[in-house]
């Protein structure tokens, strides 16, 4: 039902949402039988495409061009999908959407070489693109998500870590490809600099809000509305905000500091959710998520008032308050 919703925001762009759809299936298309089966499973399990949204809407600022804009979709899409394989194995996550992951379908070697085609297919088709820019820009971000994989791990189980530790990690996981997707859709688009470093700061403001929700919905929301079990983060080892909220209170940190790295029964997962639901840190997690919300929105209030411009926006509080 929320994506639904979601959906609803952009639906102006369906037809080329529709254009990139394609190019995607045929971006994971591949002789192997093997590899074409995985990489189409994932693809299949859905999204909300927010990547390819935010390009799309990005280049409505300057000469707006499918053909020329799905260059730079289909490959921010990829990186993320071949992003979402790799981080399936390293949390030996089961689920996804709903679905089964790709290491649970089959195992982790398969997972590992599709998220590593996936990577490749989409470096393949950004080479479409004769501009040196967009190359350097998508090349650092590459480089600082994988940087974000790898502070993830180092972060793993440190119930002790700071607030900078997390803001840095869901930077590199999440909003600098969000960021991405805007700088590049109005670079390739030919507009001026200054409108592209405006919605840069737009994506990543509102990447940062998204995690922070993300992050808060793995409490709130329920395993079917996830589809996926609710704590899956902690139980995974993530110290996210509403933990590190959560945790100022001696009795919260107690509890969460003696199940940690423990093989926790489906009623201890439940009991500590609950617990931290029905904390102070939701709230507080939200006030955080706020306040990048706000700034995204001011972002946009330098930019020129028009159908992208209040697209963007419906979207921004569309992810600064969705449910599920």
């Amino acid at each position: 039902m929320e994506k639904m919703k979601l959906k609803l925001l952009y639906s102006d762009l369906r037809p080329e949402l529709e254009i990139i759809e394609k190019e995607l299936e045929q971006a994971v298309d591949s002789s192997s039988h093997l590899l074409n089966d995985a990489s189409l499973h994932l693809l299949q399990a859905g999204g909300k495409r927010i990547r390819p949204v935010f390009v799309l809407l990005a280049g409505k600022f300057g000469n707006y061009n499918i053909d020329v804009m799905k260059q730079v979709a289909v490959p921010l899409e990829l990186i993320h999908m071949a992003s979402l394989v790799h981080d399936d194995v390293i949390d030996d996550s089961e689920i996804r959407r709903g679905q089964p992951t790709v290491k649970a379908q089959w195992n982790n070697n398969v997972a590992m070489y599709t998220g590593d085609f996936i990577l490749a297919r989409a470096l393949e088709h950004i080479t479409e693109i004769d501009m040196p820019s967009i190359h350097h820009i998508l090349s650092k971000t590459m480089i600082e998500v994988c940087r974000g994989e790898i502070i993830q791990i180092e972060d793993k189980y440190k119930l002790d870590q700071n607030l900078r530790s997390y803001l840095r990690r869901i930077k590199r996981k999440t909003a600098l490809l969000i960021s991405s997707s805007c700088e590049l859709g109005a670079l390739v688009s030919g507009t001026d600099e200054k409108t592209a470093a405006h919605l840069r700061r737009f994506g990543y403001f509102i990447g940062m809000s998204f995690q922070i929700i993300d992050d808060i919905l793995d409490f709130t929301a329920s395993d079917e509305e996830l589809g996926k079990p609710a704590g899956s983060d902690f139980m995974n080892g993530n110290i996210t905000l509403p933990v590190l909220c959560a945790r100022k209170d001696p009795a919260i940190y107690a509890v969460l500091k003696a199940n940690l790295k423990q093989d926790l029964s489906d009623d201890a997962r439940v009991e500590i959710v609950e617990m931290i639901r029905n904390s102070p840190a939701v709230g507080e997690a939200k006030m955080m998520s706020e306040r990048y919300l706000h700034k995204a929105l001011k972002e946009l209030s330098y930019l020129p008032k028009s159908a992208a411009n209040r697209t963007m926006r419906n979207i921004a509080f569309f992810i600064g308050k969705r449910k599920f």
